[in-house]
């Protein structure tokens, strides 16, 4: 039986391995949901290892080195809970408590408005709702079927939820620990023909990842003390806390913006003082995205990444359908990891026979 002459051995072993590539790539994306915890936690190892390598210089040993960092990250987790959590609490009661005046302004102001420009006809006290429930029973069941297979759906979530904080540290640590190991073993694995490009592309995506978060953690620093001090100057309650929350949630590209001003314009309406400080709210928020898009992010993360705004949302959207919500939170960082890929590939491409052969 001979060989087809198209069939080298260099070919076979080309197919097979571009075959466990490919199969890889399948597995990462069906395992997507369990291999959250474990990237999350590499990007905490790569984002701390120089903590720990400047430890380690400074004659710690890297064992003492790793839990010094670990417990220093703990902490500060507790600490941005000690100040978020107060702040849901409270304005959980404010809402309990400020409900019938919410209905009663909602019966003299917004319902007037509906029944003269819409014909709608209601009225909002506990008879009427009452007797609206009474009335539309079949529909209120199906709801509260689909409220309790969300509860399901939200317990089972918040049991991960609850693995995923027991894990990420552990796997932090052992990542950390072993970090140089790691490198060296990956090293190893590289085909010795590419090794040279690997690690330069490598470097380059290194460069790449320390800017952009270097510069977006000041950002983030810089924006939860600007969103703390506007919001406290325009009276709002609460204003550390959102201002900390808003700051800490830029990293996510626009659902951060987003739901930090969700959350200081509902606390601004439940204070019932009219539109001014729901103005007061616009307005520090519009200032703050001016600040942020065009002052500290040109200056502080630079053009590094270069997504376009469509590319941003689609990298959002497709490693949040991977990953789940901590996809969202990895899409930028891995997106310019993929992007210096893209830009050797792209010039590999140009500089290739086939882009610059002979016209047909």
């Amino acid at each position: 039986m001979t060989t087809h002459p198209s069939l080298t051995p260099d070919r076979l072993q080309a197919a097979f391995w571009l075959a466990v590539a490919l199969a890889c790539a399948w597995l990462l994306s069906v395992l997507g949901p369990i291999l959250t915890p474990f990237m999350l936690a590499g990007i905490l190892a790569y984002i701390w290892n120089p903590v720990v390598d400047r430890l380690q210089r400074l004659g710690l040993p890297r064992m003492l080195g790793v839990i010094a960092v670990l417990l220093a990250m703990i902490g500060l987790v507790a600490v941005l809970a000690l100040i978020l959590l107060p702040l849901l609490v409270e304005e959980a009661n404010l809402l309990v408590a400020r409900l019938p005046d919410a209905l009663a302004l909602a019966n003299e102001k917004l319902l007037p408005w509906l029944r003269q420009n819409f014909g709608i006809r209601l009225k909002l006290d506990p008879a009427s709702i009452k007797k609206i429930i009474g009335d539309n029973m079949d529909a209120v069941q199906v709801v509260l079927e689909k409220l309790y297979l969300s509860a399901k759906v939200g317990g089972g979530a918040l049991l991960a939820f609850a693995v995923m904080l027991v894990l990420v540290p552990v796997a932090m640590f052992y990542l950390l620990l072993d970090w140089g190991t790691l490198l060296e073993r990956t090293s190893q694995l590289i085909p010795r023909r590419w090794h040279g490009k690997i690690v330069e592309l490598a470097g380059a995506v290194d460069a790449v990842l320390s800017e952009y978060l270097r510069g977006q953690v000041l950002v983030m620093v810089i924006l939860a003390v600007y969103y703390s001090l506007a919001l406290w100057i325009a009276g709002l309650p609460s204003a550390v806390s959102v201002g900390v929350l808003t700051g800490m949630l830029i990293f996510i590209p626009y659902l951060g913006y987003a739901t930090g001003l969700l959350l200081a314009l509902l606390v601004a309406a439940l204070q019932f003082q009219g539109m001014s400080p729901i103005v007061a709210v616009l307005i520090v928020f519009g200032i703050g995205q001016v600040l942020e898009s065009f002052v500290l992010t040109p200056f502080l993360v630079g053009d590094r990444i270069g997504l376009h705004p469509l590319a941003v949302i689609f990298a959002l959207m497709a490693f949040g359908q991977l990953f789940g919500f901590f996809g969202v939170l990895l899409a930028l960082p891995a997106s310019a990891a993929l992007l210096v890929g893209l830009r050797e590939l792209r010039r590999q491409y140009v500089g290739s026979g086939f882009y610059q052969g002979p016209p047909a």
